[in-house]
């Protein structure tokens, strides 16, 4: 099996794992709950510290990102007030900027790419869309992009350097692909349970679904053979919706949101996943520095290449 070049460095993704020099080291948190607050986790230690802020308080925002930056949209400000505003947040020297805004006021999306482009899912404008915007990285431009099979609020995304899968919430079982080289959109396989306020992340070969919907389930969505399956998927350690994930290669770190049912409220816990055996675990896994729901998250790897 051939060895991909990436970025002048040899990657190990053709054979299913990351090489350790081009792997993410961390992650970068909005704590979302209308505040500014960032947090920075470092994965090799599983230890959380404070981020530069972003621009304005944030709630119900989306992420996506390469290996240099994190493309943040603020979501909803305060209230229902839905905003276009984007940030760039620069992962070597840990500086918030300004990023091209979406096409429209817009929270409760999703989103993710590869190390070229983000595909943001607008989730609700003025009422729940179809609507999507591709943020192309180089230049720092939004454009269109293919658009959703049924409209989308409060989904979860993650993908592999190919495509995307996007698991559309709004209280039902709907997943599209989205392959990246063609722009194109596609039925596929649905979430083992209806699902709102869901979190997703995952590696080169599988993508790991929280369902949210205040319960602990989770989903493993195989990229090869676009199955999805919850037996023996690590559940997370708590009821739990409006979270958000992040990762590397071998592990994603899952910021639970609001935790407790019948009556959810916004929470400091997170959930480290494994990847290899399937195992979850809030051991050890550094908590929010202030309760979070409805935030958002990415890391400095890039999705199929080294994550």
């Amino acid at each position: 099996m051939p060895i991909l070049s990436t970025k002048g460095a040899i990657s190990a993704q053709g054979y299913g794992f990351a090489s350790p020099a081009l792997d993410a080291t961390f992650g970068i948190f909005a704590l979302g709950n209308v505040t500014a607050t960032r947090n920075k986790y470092t994965f090799a230690s599983c230890l959380s510290c404070a981020a530069t802020s972003s621009s304005a308080n944030s709630a119900f925002g989306s992420a996506a990102g390469n290996s240099t930056r994190g493309i943040f949209a603020i979501g909803q400000t305060c209230g229902s007030v839905r905003v276009a505003t984007r940030n760039k947040y620069t992962y070597a020297c840990n500086t918030n900027g300004t990023a091209t805004a979406s096409s429209a006021n817009s929270a409760q999306g999703e989103a993710t790419g590869n190390s070229t482009r983000g595909i943001f899912a607008l989730g609700f404008t003025t009422v729940a869309s179809t609507t999507r915007d591709k943020y192309t990285y180089a230049c720092d431009t939004n454009g269109s992009a293919t658009a959703s099979s049924v409209a989308s609020n409060l989904g979860a995304a993650t993908g592999n350097s190919t495509r995307g899968i996007f698991q559309l919430a709004n209280s039902t079982t709907t997943r599209n692909k989205y392959t990246y080289a063609c722009d194109a959109n596609a039925v596929a396989t649905a979430a083992s349970a209806t699902s709102t306020g869901g979190s997703a992340t995952g590696n080169c070969t599988r993508g790991i679904f929280a369902i949210g919907s205040q319960t602990t389930t989770r989903n493993k969505y195989t990229y090869a053979c676009d199955t999805s399956t919850a037996t023996g998927v690590g559940a997370a350690s708590a009821v739990s919706f409006r979270g958000a994930a992040t990762g590397n290669s071998t592990r994603g770190i899952f910021a639970l949101g609001a935790t407790g049912s019948p009556c959810a409220a916004p929470s400091t816990a997170r959930n480290k996943y494994t990847y290899a055996c399937d195992t979850s675990t809030a051991s050890g896994v550094a908590v929010s520095s202030a309760v979070s729901t409805g935030g958002a998250a990415a890391s400095n790897g890039i999705s199929g290449v080294n994550l």
